[in-house]
């Protein structure tokens, strides 16, 4: 994965071979505790989704190289940086830590061994749209907005397909009914802490939020 500072990015993995990743209430807590340790250091999040087998999270990088000081000493040994002496960490290791230490609980947990995740986590640039994921378009409510200037509504149309994931996936009929995501924050519902609320107002990001819910069609 290549990130930039100040760039918008969609990350997302799911299960191997589509097998479940979250077994219990327990669990999903557990990874957001995760990405508040080794994601908001580099990244203020904008949306996230938690979905059976698979992860959604839209950020924006703040950094893509951190000082290792204050990470847990058992989590920066064995990092490529730590070997050579360097005593940085990358957003690329610190997301790859996050799902090391994730999968190592949950093989425990479930008395299972061997990879949870895929071994490739996608981050697509939303500011740079080339190759565009078409099921961002091609979902249940049809097209979010007018893709006429795809660098300007991709960020949108990301934003709200990420918190439409479990409606698309018939896990509730509303959003908000899906209680591992970020709806119900942005919705002010919930005060939930991982999401930057500021970040998303500067954005724009809630313009059409409350349009994008699925028909009955």
């Amino acid at each position: 994965m290549h990130f930039e500072k100040n760039h918008l990015y969609h990350i997302f993995n799911q299960g191997n071979n589509r097998q479940r990743i979250f077994f219990k209430e327990e669990n999903y807590l557990f990874f957001l505790q995760k990405i508040k340790t080794h994601i908001c250091p580099f990244a203020d999040v904008l949306a996230w989704c938690l979905m059976p087998n698979h992860f959604h999270l839209m950020v924006r990088v703040n950094a893509v190289e951190l000082p290792t000081e204050g990470f847990a000493q058992s989590e920066t040994l064995g990092s490529q940086n730590e070997v050579l002496g360097i005593r940085q960490r990358t957003f690329n290791e610190s997301i790859g830590i996050m799902l090391r230490a994730y999968t190592n609980a949950i093989n425990k947990q479930e008395k299972i061994s061997g990879s949870l995740f895929r071994k490739a986590t996608k981050a697509e640039c939303l500011n740079c749209p080339s190759g565009i994921t078409p099921s961002f378009y091609n979902t249940r409510s049809g097209t979010f907005i007018p893709v006429d200037d795809p660098a300007k509504h991709y960020p949108q149309v990301c934003f709200n397909y990420i918190h439409q994931n479990p409606v698309k996936a018939h896990l509730v009929s509303k959003a908000e009914d899906w209680p591992f995501s970020s709806y119900r924050d942005v919705i002010g519902v919930r005060n939930g802490m991982l999401i930057n609320r500021r970040l998303i107002d500067e954005l724009e990001l809630l313009k059409s939020v409350f349009d994008s819910k699925p028909s009955d069609e």
